[in-house]
């Protein structure tokens, strides 16, 4: 390799390691982080004249943009009428006080929700509805807390929408809705039930505990959190329609960005909000923060740092394909565990579709690849934005997350997951299924 070659490989992937580090130490807000980084990335490129920012602005996957900023909105619309307190209350009459039972109600209601709606709101939504119920039965929150946002994790991993890792893989692979149920979804199930056994298992003193006023809880109204009925019928049509939609966006010839975008203006149009405080509910900071990703990882390929990476695991595959997703899968734990699974999501995404460009049959290592960063999102409290969010709450409350509380538990489950994760991703090799 000349000289010319070597100087923007260098310099790309020296401005991609000083991001992510910046990233890893959170001394500044993310976003923030990862703009300058672009800004950075963009400059250096012109200058060595690898990567202007005409060539920025196209490495933007603006259908996972999309995909993300119309979901924000449906869920801006839908998490002010009370729906998904209801359904806490709900499962926590059904539990009839016992602490273990409400363990298994709470976080199973978090599972399915996080397979419709983005992780971290659906944390904002039940963290206050499960404080508030522990308060009324005289237990501890922590065993519940850290249940709800290790299966929330766990079960986004099942649909396209359910994490926003998935949504980059689903735009970039070209999996649709129905991919990713079939593919993943029985892993998930699986993973599920484990993972609540071994929740169960590690938290089996806390949940001994014998719960006070269980008749001031059984005597709750569910029906009165839904402070909207309106508007919960029509948003409970609107997303019932819009993931519809999703199960049959290829056959239409939709993206998965568009139809999240048809679902978000007809929920717009049908509830005619107060639209400055939609605006308000959408997550500016998490759009800014993948668009610059997007744009730092546009300079490693352009740099030609993608393209080595790309060789060492084209190299791994002639070895086995289970053992190159079985690599990727544990890479994608790990480095979702230190960076966060976003940031490695999209600098994985080039090399990817890279290898698919070059004849490799990569379908095993995107699956391995979304199972990897979905459930090694548990690893640590800086795996996900759910697990930063939750983090945040819990010190509030006075049951303040810790990285050795979270290792108790959270660090467990991850790898007990990307453990059985691994096992299918074999078999389904093996199989033929992937």
């Amino acid at each position: 390799m000349d000289g010319s070659a070597v100087w923007p490989l260098v310099v790309a992937l020296l401005a991609f390691v000083v991001t992510y580090i910046g990233i890893f130490l959170e001394k500044v807000h993310r976003a923030i982080v990862a703009i300058s980084g672009a800004v950075m990335m963009i400059v250096l490129g012109t200058w060595l004249s690898f990567y202007d920012a005409h060539m920025a602005f196209a490495s933007v996957d603006f259908d996972t943009i999309m995909l993300l900023f119309g979901m924000m909105l449906v869920v801006g619309l839908f998490k002010e009428t009370g729906f998904f307190q209801y359904l806490a209350i709900r499962a926590a009459k059904l539990a009839k006080g016992k602490p273990w039972l409400l363990l298994v109600y709470l976080g199973l209601v978090t599972s399915i929700v996080s397979m419709v709606l983005d992780n971290v709101t659906t944390i904002i939504i039940i963290v206050p509805v499960t404080v508030s119920l522990a308060d009324i039965l005289g237990i501890s929150p922590y065993p519940f807390l850290m249940g709800e946002v290790l299966l929330s994790n766990v079960g986004g991993v099942a649909t396209l929408i359910g994490d926003p890792p998935n949504i980059l893989i689903g735009s970039a692979a070209g999996f649709g809705f129905l991919d990713f149920l079939t593919h993943l979804a029985p892993i998930v199930f699986i993973v599920w039930i484990f993972s609540q056994g071994l929740l169960l298992l590690i938290f089996r003193k806390q949940l001994t505990q014998t719960p006070s006023n269980v008749d001031r809880l059984l005597e709750m109204d569910e029906r009165r959190a839904i402070v909207d009925p309106v508007t919960t019928r029509r948003m409970l049509v609107t997303l019932g329609t819009t993931i519809i939609l999703f199960f049959v966006h290829e056959l239409l010839g939709l993206d998965p960005g568009l139809v999240a975008l048809m679902g978000a203006s007809a929920g717009l149009l049908w509830v005619r909000p107060d639209f400055d405080q939609v605006l308000r509910d959408v997550h500016w900071d998490v759009l800014l923060f993948f668009i610059a990703l997007f744009v730092i990882v546009g300079g490693l390929e352009a740099g030609g740092v993608i393209g080595v990476l790309g060789n060492a695991i084209g190299a791994l595959t002639h070895q086995g394909m289970a053992l190159a997703a079985i690599v990727i899968l544990w890479i994608g734990a790990f480095a979702s565990g230190i960076i966060s699974n976003v940031p490695f999501t999209i600098a994985m995404l080039p090399i990817l579709k890279g290898l698919a460009a070059q004849g490799v049959p990569v379908a095993p290592l995107w699956w391995a690849l979304a199972i990897g960063v979905g459930f090694g999102a548990n690893l640590t409290p800086l795996g996900s934005a759910a697990n930063v969010v939750i983090v945040s709450l819990s010190e509030s409350l006075g049951e303040k997350l810790t990285f050795r509380r979270w290792a108790s538990s959270g660090t467990l489950i991850a790898f007990a997951g990307c453990a059985l994760g691994s096992v299918a991703v074999f078999l389904a090799i093996r199989l033929g299924f992937f």
